[in-house]
């Protein structure tokens, strides 16, 4: 899964500045009171750069908020399971006609490592407290993460929102949790938003050689908010 990511401004400074000066970040900012700042930790409900097709088809970039919304939650919709996204209605014509990417530089997750979970039970300790990983494709400044997105009503404004997509997780991730996003390959990237495409066959093809390391800035305060998938 994916519930938080980082954006770091000295490699995404090309998409976060683009993404900035747009029109559509000021719509963004005025009417759902969002920040126009897009890097550092990114979270449900923020603004955050997103790859997806303009008119003409080809590749722009562009701010969106990072959530659906739907009446059968008072919590943002961040992750869609890719296994069932072209069945569920809420992402159904999503799946089929608006894929995005999301540019990162890693996302986190929370869990506890097999090995010191086992140290830590012996020690008659129960409660394990989860510490937070930041991940990331090897070798890559760039994880591109995989999502829908779609166009709310907010205040009588057309709202970019996105969710990204989830899959089973690989090692090492899968030691600490049984999801991951599904991350894409640079290659790849123009195939996944093309309408003419076949999703699915792209996503096979997804990134799954990954790293995984404490994160450095940990603990920071977890949002309230945070709904991991719409089953």
């Amino acid at each position: 899964m994916c519930t938080w990511f980082y954006a770091d401004r000295s490699n995404l400074s090309g998409f976060i500045d683009r993404a900035g000066r747009l029109p559509l970040a000021e719509t963004i900012m005025n009417v759902m009171a969002k920040p126009v700042k897009m890097w550092g930790n990114i979270r449900p409900t923020d603004m955050a750069a997103v790859l997806a097709p303009n008119k003409q088809g080809n590749m722009a970039v562009f701010p969106m908020i990072w959530g659906f919304n739907h009446e059968s939650s008072d919590k943002p919709l961040v992750n869609c399971r890719i296994e069932t996204a072209d069945q569920k209605a809420l992402w159904k014509d999503s799946w089929l006609n608006r894929r995005c990417i999301i540019p990162a530089s890693w996302y986190y997750e929370w869990g506890v490592l097999p090995s010191e979970a086992g140290i830590r039970i012996e020690n008659d300790q129960p409660k394990i407290k989860k510490e937070k990983f930041a991940i990331q494709p090897e070798g890559a400044e760039i994880t591109y993460l995989a999502g829908l997105y779609r166009f709310e009503e907010h205040y009588g404004a057309q709202i970019p929102m996105f969710t990204v997509l989830t899959r089973e997780s690989v090692a090492p991730v899968s030691d600490i949790h049984d999801r991951m996003p599904l991350i894409l390959g640079k290659d790849d990237l123009n195939e996944w938003i093309s309408k003419d495409s076949d999703p699915r066959k792209v996503a096979k093809k997804a990134v799954t050689n990954l790293v995984m390391e404490k994160a450095k800035d940990y603990p920071e305060p977890k949002p309230a908010f945070m709904q991991l998938e719409f089953e």
